[in-house]
C-alpha cells in the first residue's frame, strides 16, 4: 500500500476520489472547480490518498485542525472532514489505517482530540475509540463524535 500527502486539491487523484464519493452519497456539485478552489484557498486542509500495489486508488481522509474559542477557553482539534474508502476495498483495514494517519498528524501537531460528524459509521468510530458527544451540535445535524489522542 502507498498513502501520500496532499494539501494541493486540484491533485487529479483527489478529485476524482471525491467525486465518486460524493455520487456515492447521492451529493450533486454544480461547479467542482470551485469546489476544490475554494479546499485550496482555505489553506489549512490536507488529506491522505491512499492506493494499492498497482496504483489504483483505494480512499482518502480530508482532515484539518480547527480551534474552539470562548472569551476564557480555547481548544484546538483535530477535525475530519470527508472519509471515503473504495466500496471495493472495504472491510480491509483501510480505514483504520487512513484514520490513524489522520491522528498521528495531528499528535504530531500538538493536536490532542479529534472530532467528526456520521451518520453512516457511527459503530466503525466507536469500535477506534471515539464517543457520541451529544453536547455538540453540527451544521450538518449529524451525531458528533470525538476522540482524546494519546
Amino acid at each position: 500500500m502507498k498513502n501520500i500527502f496532499i494539501n494541493d486539491f486540484r491533485d487529479t487523484d483527489f478529485k476524482s476520489m471525491f467525486q465518486t464519493y460524493f455520487t456515492e452519497l447521492g451529493v450533486s456539485v454544480r461547479n467542482w472547480d470551485r469546489l476544490f478552489k475554494a479546499m485550496n484557498d482555505e489553506n489549512r486542509n490536507f488529506a491522505y490518498l491512499r492506493y494499492d500495489e498497482e496504483s489504483n486508488p483505494i480512499g482518502f481522509i480530508q482532515f484539518t485542525v480547527i480551534t474552539f474559542s470562548s472569551g476564557f477557553f480555547g481548544t484546538k482539534m483535530g477535525f475530519i472532514r470527508e472519509f471515503w474508502v473504495n466500496s471495493n476495498c472495504r472491510s480491509n483495514g483501510h480505514g483504520s489505517e487512513l484514520l490513524q494517519l489522520a491522528e498521528e498528524y495531528f499528535i504530531k501537531n500538538a493536536v490532542h482530540k479529534a472530532i467528526l460528524t456520521t451518520n453512516t459509521a457511527e459503530k466503525f468510530y466507536i469500535k477506534h475509540g471515539y464517543t457520541k458527544d451529544v453536547t455538540i451540535k453540527a451544521k450538518n445535524n449529524f451525531d458528533v463524535f470525538i476522540k482524546v489522542l494519546r
